[in-house]
């Protein structure tokens, strides 16, 4: 199964599973699970559905849920490799991760 071009993609927050999700025509494709870690959310995994891999959900996922995070005023603790991995390429990014966090997940 691929995600057609056309394809309606839309990443969401299920609060009640702890983990953002990204939809491909209304079926769940992937997500990245999150804990609450003092006034931070810890992202602890991401995961793409065999089916859809090599499409670049993973980054829309992950794209999708620092700009929510980002709206809210939420600061992030990139626990997971594949997070920590977005991060380094977009730089402009790195301010969600706390200040003291940084040197410890390898960001500038």
């Amino acid at each position: 199964m691929s995600a057609s071009p056309d394809a309606d993609v839309v990443v969401r927050d299920n609060q009640a599973q702890r983990r953002f999700e990204v939809l491909v025509d209304g079926s769940v494709a992937g997500f990245v699970k999150y804990r609450p870690e003092g006034e931070a959310l810890a992202l602890i995994h991401t995961e793409v559905d065999d089916a859809y891999e090599g499409q670049g959900l993973g980054s829309k996922l992950v794209s999708g849920a620092l700009a929510e995070l980002r709206d809210r005023g939420v600061a992030v603790i990139p626990q997971c490799p594949f997070v920590r991995a977005y991060l380094k390429r977009h730089p402009d990014l790195q301010d969600l991760v706390p200040e003291s966090e940084r040197e410890r997940f390898g960001l500038a």
